[in-house]
């Protein structure tokens, strides 16, 4: 069985951007951890998240998502993540499970990565 997974390195003006897809589940989320780690022991310590293309997530997943927004928070860094709404068949997976689990308040979402990186933008509501 292929598992299809990627993680892109991008960057916003002073945001870091990681652009996820694929399934983030047991296998992958170690993978997803060490770029995360990668991307704050490089001094950057504003991160965004862009789950818009992850069609599954298991809670090793939510597990990364949680230590990654405590990593950045002890470090006095900010994470957004990218949940769009529309998309998948019916919104985002990712953000289906945050609401199940009732961890979906803790994170500051937006639709797409310009609204993330904008000083201006209101996260989505929870």
């Amino acid at each position: 069985m292929v598992v299809t997974f990627n993680v892109t390195d991008g960057e916003q003006g002073d945001w870091a951007v990681l652009q996820v897809s694929g399934e983030l589940d047991l296998v992958t989320s170690p993978v997803l951890r060490q770029r995360v780690h990668d991307v704050v022991a490089d001094g950057r310590h504003r991160l965004v998240l862009d789950l818009s293309e992850v069609w599954f997530c298991d809670s090793s997943g939510v597990g990364v998502l949680i230590a990654t927004r405590r990593l950045l928070r002890s470090c006095q860094g900010s994470l957004r993540l990218i949940l769009p709404a529309e998309g998948a068949a019916e919104g985002s997976h990712v953000n289906r499970v945050l609401g199940a689990l009732g961890v979906r308040r803790l994170f500051d979402v937006h639709p797409d990565v310009p609204s993330a990186v904008d000083g201006d933008s209101r996260p989505l509501s929870a």
